[in-house]
This record gives structure tokens, sequence and C-alpha cells, in this order.
């Protein structure tokens, strides 16, 4: 039983003693395996590309073809709204000859493990126990498979290891360590520079006995002081830069927005005020798709108030403080990013990431300290028969601890979408690289990624939130609609000539009046979608459709290919 309880729940004070690299270990060991389980589903047929990293990652082949997407406004603007040290990463690979697309799927996996190595160092640092830091480790892992953040390969994959290294750093009161982590925050994942600052503010101040004091040490200070500037530093190319795709959409304006309610490319608005404020996806406070045992570390608070009942409570760092700090900040950043749609970005970025990192650490100091309290309750009854039924049952925990998620549907989620089109793909990929495709099919937003080739629209790719972008973006839907759905020949020149489009790409079946009543997203373009019902319901022939039989210059499936300029000259 002593053996058992050494090795489970005795707080060690060496760094580099054999229990602490046996655990540290394992918690490589299961990042690198949910890691490896991922990569399985990215490299499972020849086209896949992670959801997200459609819009954030295609245009980066022009690190290795300058010449690819030239002229493009989709390209462009996703170029310019990318973190320049997220760029600065994909471009540094592409010098090496490696694709931003094979390196988005061998990305999360690094990034996953170094986010366990600070994950541990910050449990252990917070509560010296190292079975705590393994089950902390595993449980952020699992939590962030569960999304789609760390898998996206996205500028936000890269705040996990760099929030919780800054919080590693900041508990250990290493300067150059935070002000290096809040400084990369910076130049990946801008909007945690507001939750570190926060932190180094809260560090001057604590709260004891309903009452609220400054710091007397100058240290504090001069540690805080220094953070900050940093900080300022480095958020101050963002207030000085001047967008040129026009001002962040205001709350007015985006609540008229079809785009941002259910249907639309990014819900963000609900009439269910419950839904909205609580479990909305962008909006409401609590964050989606935990572990349910993670859910177990809000009852740390309530552990630490009966230090005698649990003895190993007392080994927690006065540092723990950091946790209920992040919490404070995340939810302060929250309201604040509401009241100032959508300058702060999306709300519940703030207290997702925040509440994922804290309920980690939280279970996994709560479930070591539980554990020590039930094998001191066995002590006195220390036969081999309990000792048997103590490591059974720590055995069964650890198990179903570790094991949890390989009875989920899906874990890890990774949200990989394949191109099931290759033909269609490799027929593109042989057209002149300034060539520009038009079309209303889904399958639009594959075709930048996987062809290297510019499209007109795509659902993908209507981002509201700059108001310039999508207002030119809008406009372009509704001229494809218009120009799709149109009996008069001299629209369909108009807007081919007006835009240089090379290519037409349609369903076979878009001709169908029922083409629009399945695409909620395609309705939002009024009036150009009750015009083209109303035309397709008077039976009245399109001049694109009528174009097929003599256009079309690639056929695969339901989709056709058809040359726009053969569509002009006849």
């Amino acid at each position: 039983m002593n053996y058992l309880r050494k090795f489970l729940s005795a707080p060690i004070s060496h760094r580099f003693s054999p229990i602490v690299i046996f655990w540290f270990s394992l918690s490589l060991t299961f990042a690198a395996f949910y890691g490896v389980m991922a990569l399985q589903k990215a490299f499972s047929v020849e086209y896949v590309v992670q959801d997200d990293a459609r819009q954030h990652v295609f245009w980066m082949q022009r690190f290795l073809d300058p010449n690819l997407f030239p002229d493009d406004y989709i390209a462009d603007y996703f170029q310019s709204v990318a973190p320049a040290g997220y760029t600065a990463v994909y471009r540094g690979m592409a010098l090496l000859g490696i694709e931003p697309l094979l390196f988005s799927k061998l990305l999360p996996i690094a990034l996953a493990i170094i986010t366990t190595i600070y994950c541990f160092g910050l449990t252990f640092q917070l509560f010296p126990v190292p079975f705590a830091a393994f089950v902390s480790s595993v449980l952020l892992n699992q939590s962030l498979w569960m999304k789609f953040d760390l898998v996206s390969a996205t500028p936000r994959a890269f705040l996990y290891p760099l929030f919780v290294g800054f919080l590693y750093y900041v508990s250990r009161h290493h300067l150059i360590g935070s002000c290096v982590a809040i400084a990369l925050l910076g130049l990946f994942y801008p909007q945690y520079v507001f939750i570190g600052s926060a932190l180094f503010l809260l560090r001057l101040v604590s709260w004891q006995s309903w009452r609220i004091s400054l710091s007397r040490n100058w240290r504090d200070y001069l540690f805080s002081g220094i953070g900050l500037a940093v900080a300022f530093a480095v958020m101050l190319p963002y207030a000085l830069k001047t967008n040129e795709y026009g001002p962040v959409l205001t709350a007015a304006d985006a609540l008229n927005s079809p785009e941002l309610w259910p249907g639309g490319r990014n819900p963000f608005y609900h009439e269910n005020p419950f839904y909205f404020w609580l479990i909305g996806e962008r909006s409401g406070i609590l964050p989606p798709l935990l572990p349910p045992l993670i859910w177990v570390g809000i009852f740390l608070p309530w552990v630490l108030q009966y230090p005698s009942r649990f003895p190993l409570a007392s080994q927690i760092s006065a540092e723990i403080r950091i946790l209920k700090q992040l919490i404070f900040a995340a939810i302060l950043m929250f309201f604040a990013a509401h009241t100032v749609l959508f300058i702060l970005h999306l709300p519940n970025r703030y207290i997702d990431h925040s509440l994922r990192i804290v309920l980690a650490v939280s279970t996994g100091i709560l479930i070591a300290i539980l554990i020590d309290w039930a094998l001191g309750v066995l002590v006195p009854f220390s036969g081999q028969g309990q000792q048997i039924v103590a490591g059974g049952m720590t055995l069964i925990f650890t198990a179903g601890l570790i094991f949890y998620p390989n009875y989920t549907p899906s874990f890890p989620r990774t949200n990989y979408r394949p191109g099931t089109l290759p033909d269609l793909y490799h027929f593109f990929q042989q057209q002149p690289q300034d060539s520009l495709i038009a079309s209303l099919s889904g399958e639009a937003n594959n075709l930048p990624t996987f062809t290297h080739r510019s499209i007109l629209v795509g659902r993908e790719y209507a981002i509201p939130y700059h108001q310039g972008y999508y207002r030119e973006f809008s406009q372009r839907m509704r001229d494809v609609i218009r120009t799709q759905y149109t009996g008069d020949s001299q629209v369909v020149q108009g807007v081919i000539e007006q835009y240089g489009i090379d290519f037409w790409l349609i369903e076979q079946s878009a001709f169908e009046p029922e083409y629009f009543s399945r695409n909620r997203w395609l309705q939002q373009y009024q009036p150009e979608a009750d015009q083209a019902i109303a035309l397709l319901e008077s039976g009245t022939l399109p001049v694109i459709a009528e174009a097929i039989a003599r256009c079309t210059v690639f056929e695969t499936g339901d989709f056709l290919v058809l040359q726009s300029q053969c569509m002009i000259n006849n």
C-alpha cells in the first residue's frame, strides 16, 4: 500500500527523479499516440484536407510558386489576415521544400507534444506530484483532440503550446520565458495577448477576506511592467495597421447578416438566448466537447477547504492562484468581446481555451489528492487483499482515463475533408495557372487546395468579419447566381468578361428547383436566389444549361466543366 501511495501521490522535490521521468515519458507517449491516430486520417486518401486549412493554408502554395493565384481576391485576403509568426513558419518550411498542405498535417502532433511538455511542467510546478501532471496532460490532450483547433494547423493551433508555456513561465517567475511566450502569442494568436496582459496585472493584486490589496514587492511590479511592455510592443503593429479590406463588422450590421445566423457560414447569433449565451459555439460561455472526467476539476476549490481531511492538498503551491486569475481574465475578456463585437473577434475563444487548460490542470491535481486520501483510508486495513483491491481500482481508473477516447465515436475528431473527384482535380491542374473557376457547387471549396487554381466564390471563404471583403464576396455570389440562372446571354457574357472567368463548374442537378431548397446558404442571396427558383419552376432553360452540350470540356459523375469562352462565342 505504501509503495502504491508513493508511486501515485507522493510529492517529489527532484524534477529528474525516476518516477517523474516515468510519468513524463508516459504523458509524451499518449500525446504521440493521439497524434498518430490523427495522422492516419490525414493520409488515409490521396486528396484530404482539414476543413479550416482550406481557408488558411491553400494560399501558402505561393511560397513554392509565386505565380500561383495571381490577382486572387480570396487568396490575397486570407494572406493579409494571417499573423506574421504563422506565415513565417509555413514560409520557412516551404524554403525547405515542404508543401504547406503536407506540413499542415504533420504540424499538429508536434504542437501536441510541446503542449504536453508545458502542461506537465505547469501542473508539476503547482503541485509536485508527477501522477497529477500525467493526468492533466492526458486530459488536456483528449480535450484538444475532441475539437478542431489543434488539428487545423491554423493560427489558433499554436495557442496551446504558446499559452500553456506562458503560464508555466509566469508560475515560475521566469521573466525571459514569460516575455518570449507573450511575444510569440502576439505573432501567432494575438487575441490571447489580452489574456496574458490581464494576468500580468492580476499578479499585482491579491484578494483576502473580501479585501483587495496591492503587492508590496517591487519585483512583482518589475516583472509585470516588463511583460506588459512586451505585450504592448507586439500588439502595436496591429493597432497601427490599416486593413485594405474595410473596417471590422459592427454589431449593428452583424445582426442583419445571414452569415451569422443558423444556416450561414459563421453562425453566431441564435434566437434562443440560452443557446446564445451558454453553449453557442462562438458566443457561449461554456466550452463544447470536453472529456467527462475533466469536469471533476471544478470541485478542487471545495477540497482545498478541508486540508485536514486531504493532507496532500498542503503540497499545492501558492502559484495555484494563476488558475483563478486565468478564469477571471477569460470571463472579463469574454464580456469585453461581447461589448465591442467583433473588434476583439469571437467571445467564446477567450473562455473556451482558458477553461480547457484550467480544468485539465485542476482535475489532475484533484484526482491525485483523492487517490492519496483513499489510499490513506485503507492503510489501517492494509492486508494483502486490500492492497490487491486498491491496486486493481487504481489500475481500472488509469485504464479508463487513458482508453476512454477509444470508445467515443470519431476520436480523434479531425474534420478532415477528403476530395472525392481526383480526375477533376487533375484536369484543373493541367490548366494555365491564371485560370479562374466559377461555381456554386460545394466542390469549389476544395479546388484552391487540390488544384492550386483560383475560384471566384466558395462557401468556405464567405467570412463576414471585414466589411470590405465580404461586400465584394457577396456581390460576386449574386453575380454567379444571376449568371447561372438567366436566359439572357448578354448577362452571361458581361459577368464572364467582368471577372475573367475561364471555366464554369456545375452539377447536372443544378437546374432543378430543389437545388436551392436543399442549400440554405444559397437562399440568403436575395433576390437572385428567388429569381433563379422562379426561372427554373417556369421551365425556362438558362443560357448556361443550353451551352452544356457544346461547351463541356470535362465531365465526371454529376459534375460538368464548361469553357466560358465557348459560351460567349456561341
